[in-house]
């Protein structure tokens, strides 16, 4: 578990989140010791329940009740201030998710779960790899290599994944093509599947109002949505996988009657599309899981919450549901779902 940026609220809620964390799940916190400890006492978590392990063989000796932290995690030189990232913030918070990844990818840990980063702070942070950072999302498909990646989220009853991720709104009706609506579909109902539905049902947003209104108010519907969604079928069938994809309909009504129990997922065009919905009924809750990748990856649905950093303010649920659906997201990979 990557802890997210030091100055934010990412310590607190990630060691509150591995101090309460179901029997099944083995926590190994990725981040800067003294920072973890400051963060246990905000929240009136005992310092000794914390384990400090050098070596992969050391992971499988975590005992249940004790919170796992990685000795070799990239160490600050001085506490961080709270509210008040620095060069050394941004930089450290990056150096912590791709050494989690590393954990992963090495088979030392199973699910990669990531706390609240700041965009800007590692962007400015002048570290390698650091310029242009846009998000978790397109730094993990760019260190993996991953051909296709699909941004999805889960809070309450609402599950949905996104065609566009972090782009300008003026930039979104381009990068709207039938390829990848078919991608986010497909992936879509593969994380479904392994959440438990064997023919998910899936809706899919338009992009315009009304679905376009017949051309009217736009043609994405009928030119890119509507085949993205019959390549999507196509090579669900070729895999055997079943499902039904239903759309493009009007991405409020798609939104309510999969809150209602009508469908199972969401099919979203861009992002604010998707994560209004996911926070409105699951704000604090909801969880970020990135599809398409390698390894199991979720995160918090929140930011660093500067404002209250520091404070022992932080509501960890984002946290615990997070490390909740890698567990969940784990188990179905071991059974090859």
């Amino acid at each position: 578990m990557s802890v997210g940026c030091p100055s934010g609220i990412g310590p607190e809620v990630a060691v509150h989140a591995a101090a309460h964390a179901d029997a099944e799940a083995r926590c190994l916190l990725v981040g800067d010791e003294e920072t973890l400890r400051r963060a246990a006492r905000a929240s009136k978590i005992a310092p000794a329940r914390f384990r400090v392990v050098k070596s992969a063989e050391e992971v499988e000796t975590i005992e249940l009740g004790e919170i796992g932290v990685w000795g070799p995690s990239t160490k600050l030189s001085a506490p961080a201030r709270p509210g008040e990232p620095d060069h050394e913030a941004g930089a450290a918070q990056l150096a912590w998710v791709n050494e989690a990844l590393a954990l992963v990818q090495d088979g030392t840990a199973e699910a990669l779960v990531t706390g609240p980063v700041s965009k800007l702070a590692i962007a400015t942070s002048g570290a390698p790899g650091a310029e242009g950072f846009s998000g978790h999302t397109e730094h993990l498909a760019a260190r993996l290599g991953a051909r296709e990646v699909v941004m999805a989220f889960r809070a309450a009853n609402i599950t949905t994944a996104l065609v566009t991720t972090h782009l300008a709104l003026a930039e979104v009706p381009a990068a709207v093509t039938s390829e990848a609506v078919a991608t986010s579909c497909y992936w879509l109902v593969r994380l479904l599947r392994s959440l438990g539905f064997s023919a998910p049902r899936v809706a899919v947003a338009a992009l315009n109002p009304h679905a376009g209104e017949g051309g009217m108010l736009g043609t994405e519907e009928e030119t890119r949505i509507r085949p993205g969604i019959v390549r999507a079928e196509e090579r669900l069938a070729a895999e055997g996988l079943a499902a039904a994809l239903v759309g493009p309909i009007g991405a409020e009504t798609a939104f309510r009657k999969q809150a209602a129990g009508a469908f199972d997922g969401v099919v979203a065009m861009y992002h604010d599309q998707a994560t209004i919905p996911c926070k409105l009924v699951g704000f604090g809750e909801a969880v970020n899981v990135t599809l398409g990748l390698p390894v199991i990856r979720t995160s918090v649905d929140h930011g660093t919450g500067y404002d209250i950093a520091g404070t022992g303010k932080a509501d960890p649920r984002g946290m615990e549901s997070a490390l909740s659906l890698a567990l969940t997201l784990a188990k179905a990979r071991a059974r090859g779902s």
